[in-house]
């Protein structure tokens, strides 16, 4: 018989959102750069430090984009507002999430945050609000693939690893979330990914009468 979880962890860019390589597509676009210079500038050993470093919070949101200004080649102001200017709710997954609360499963976001300000990724998404724990990888020190991230969104929500679903957009944070028992999703397309959590946590997340709903 299956063993249906009964918390979620969802990560939040790329998973409660719409995708990151278009808006960064986008962002180049805009800004007169060849296609794939963030994608070079996130894997040169400068823009992996500044990276980590912000997502660590030893490094404010300012600080990064005037670095990583420096490194593109364009102006600081505003920069990760700007590299994510096109970044919208992913309505589907969000509903998801909202639907599992409501049956009962306690949900929490696990986020690589990026700074608050200037600019603020959760703003407008209610995240305080919405769901059952907020773990922020800037507020505490420590970030995903590292476990203790995965402990302290587990001791925040009160489940065990085996209790729980995680899912994400980065393929490589999933293996170590898995290794402390987690079932893990690599969330590709919103409707895919709803159809797995479905299966996982035992209870239909979207209206039966939607035509687009995906089930498995």
């Amino acid at each position: 018989m299956t063993q249906h979880r009964k918390g979620l962890v969802l990560d939040f860019g790329g998973v409660l959102t719409t995708p990151l390589l278009p808006a960064a597509l986008a962002f180049e676009k805009r800004e007169g750069l060849a296609e794939g210079t963030l994608l070079t500038l996130y894997l040169d050993p400068e823009g992996i430090r500044l990276t980590e470093e912000l997502e660590r919070g030893t490094l404010t949101q300012t600080q990064w984009n005037e670095a990583a200004a420096r490194l593109l080649g364009v102006p600081p102001g505003n920069l990760m507002g700007r590299i994510f200017a096109d970044l919208r709710p992913e309505t589907s997954v969000i509903a998801a999430a909202a639907a599992a609360r409501r049956a009962g499963v306690e949900v929490g976001i696990l986020s690589n945050s990026v700074g608050l300000t200037p600019w603020n990724l959760y703003d407008g998404y209610e995240v305080e609000e919405r769901y059952d724990a907020l773990v922020l990888s800037e507020v505490h020190g420590t970030r995903k693939p590292e476990p203790e991230i995965f402990r302290l969104v587990l001791g925040e929500l009160g489940l065990t690893a085996e209790d729980c679903v995680f899912v994400d957009d980065t393929e490589q944070h999933l293996l170590p979330a898995a290794e402390l028992g987690f079932a893990t999703v690599h969330a590709v397309e919103p409707a895919r990914t709803v159809a797995a959590l479905e299966t996982l946590l035992g209870i239909p997340l979207t209206d039966d009468k939607d035509p687009d709903r995906v089930t498995t």
